[in-house]
């Protein structure tokens, strides 16, 4: 068997793994990044000193080293890895309580109301940073990785039913895109006077997306690069699925108002699984036009691509409404923990939902995003906005205990007048809410954030190179870790660079 057809066959045919073990990455993520806000309040300091290789150092081995070796060689003990990072946490955050240098004489239910009672910082909403952040680092570890053998088969992308966590990929994208589109933050308002004006902002918009993925086919195609055909055909990739998905979205919301996005996207993920189970839709997708898989003409070649839209948009849609709801303003923790249990709620209805449909239907199909895919992913998308809120909420109850706030992409805290009743003491830093500005600029999570695009774009770069040069399947553990590790910090390094040298890549 020739090398390209052996490494098609190592990423195919694969059936997933459990919805349990695709939500214990996510877990961890959020572990990671509130650790490393404790690192950089009590070991780095409020030093303004601090090099930017030391804070670049501390960053990826936190947040990308502990990814990579999360769903390499720790993947068979991740639970355990998940459990006692957590345990050691919560009596971490115990001792710190138990050591406060604010409201030292204050009893634990004085401390907590005037924990509700902080005020944040709107202008920045650290979790859906992080969401897309770390969106952006688990694509790039996986499209790397998943050549490797140290990689689980069950993480790869399924080949017609299952979650695999690689599978999530697309689908938290496209989420992601609607979590900040204009829609979602309610700027388009100006633009809905003039229809065609917002059509053609929008097909301006995405015109990037389109050129990437024409670059990708051409470059693929000319050096004759593995290629999982069923994941979008013989000529469809992801970037297609993106900008058309954007656009498509971007025109429904001109026909429906923009608070009724989940009616939206119920109907179209509601329409479509109808539309599968009635006709022979299905078939044809699976099957191609013959049953046999045919792959003659330009849409029996890339029916996963085009179908699968349909599912995206309602992906989008649903990731629009969710937007809306967050980017409400609110200032005080406590209606934060209110939305936190809202979406709580609404991911216990969403697994339920899904197990429902699947007994009724269909498994979850990444190749057709079906319904029960529309529910997975959206579900998942929640519980990754949560766990981060989560560990955002944590590093602000730290900060209001001990008087720190050197951590970059973490809430801003705001003078409020509960706090002002409170007794205080001397502060070991600066006032909370002031933000150093060096240490933010030295700030890995900002640096992929402002050049995320470029990030993915580099990322999907690298994975060719590496795959031309290296013998990925037949690599061992030590060679395998070595080039992951090495190519995530070239990603990691890149953008770093930008960041610290304020560039931003965008022309467009």
């Amino acid at each position: 068997m020739a090398q390209k057809e052996f490494k098609e066959a190592f990423v195919s045919n694969l059936s997933g793994t459990t919805l349990a073990e695709n939500s214990l990455g996510l877990i961890l993520s959020a572990l990671c990044v509130t650790y490393r806000g404790l690192i950089l309040m009590y070991f780095v300091g409020e030093s303004t000193t601090s090099s930017w290789k030391r804070l670049l150092m501390i960053d990826f081995v936190v947040l990308v080293a502990s990814l990579v070796l999360s769903c390499t060689v720790l993947s068979d003990v991740l639970h355990w890895v998940v459990l006692v990072l957590a345990a050691i946490l919560v009596t971490s955050v115990f001792q710190i309580y138990n050591q406060r240098k604010q409201y030292a004489h204050q009893h634990f239910k004085e401390v907590i109301g005037s924990f509700l009672e902080t005020s944040l910082d709107m202008n920045y909403i650290p979790f859906v940073t992080l969401f897309r952040v770390f969106v952006n680092i688990k694509t790039g570890i996986s499209i790397l990785a998943v050549d490797f053998p140290i990689f689980p088969r069950r993480y790869a992308k399924t080949e017609t039913y299952g979650t695999g966590i690689m599978d999530f990929g697309v689908a938290a994208f496209v989420f992601a895109n609607a979590l900040v589109s204009p829609e979602a933050r309610q700027r388009n308002k100006n633009l809905l006077h003039s229809k065609f004006s917002f059509a053609v902002k929008q097909i301006i918009a995405v015109w990037p997306l389109v050129f990437l993925g024409l670059a990708r086919l051409i470059s693929v195609k000319a050096v004759d690069y593995h290629e999982h055909v069923s994941e979008y055909g013989l000529h469809w990739n992801f970037f297609f699925t993106l900008a058309i998905v954007r656009t498509l979205s971007s025109f429904l919301m001109i026909l429906y108002p923009v608070r009724i996005s989940w009616v939206v996207s119920a109907s179209i993920a509601i329409c479509y699984q109808w539309l599968l189970e009635t006709t022979n839709l299905k078939q044809f997708i699976l099957n191609g036009s013959d049953g046999k898989g045919t792959r003659v003409g330009f849409i029996n070649a890339n029916r996963e691509g085009l179908f699968s839209m349909i599912g995206y948009i309602a992906i989008y849609m649903a990731g629009v409404q969710a937007g809306i709801y967050i980017m409400k303003k609110r200032t005080l923790v406590i209606d934060w923990i209110k939305v936190h249990g809202c979406l709580v709620m609404s991911i216990l209805i969403l697994w339920l939902l899904l197990h429902v449909c699947e007994a009724l239907t269909e498994p979850v199909s990444r190749r057709m995003a079906n319904l029960s895919f529309v529910l997975w992913t959206v579900g998942q998308c929640l519980l990754f906005l949560i766990i981060h809120m989560l560990a955002d909420l944590v590093l602000v109850f730290v900060k209001v205990i001990s008087g720190m706030s050197n951590v970059p992409c973490s809430w801003n805290i705001l003078p409020n007048s509960s706090q002002h009743r409170m007794e205080r003491t001397l502060l070991k830093s600066r006032p909370l809410g002031k933000v150093d500005k060096t240490t933010i600029n030295f700030c890995l999570i900002e640096a992929i954030s402002r050049n995320q695009l470029l990030f993915f774009l580099q990322s999907n770069i690298l994975t060719g190179l590496v795959n031309l040069t290296i013998d990925t399947v037949h690599s061992n553990t030590f060679i395998s870790l070595f080039v992951l590790l090495l190519y995530m910090f070239c990603n990691c390094v890149i953008v770093y660079l930008l960041h610290i040298n304020d560039i931003t890549l965008k022309f467009w």
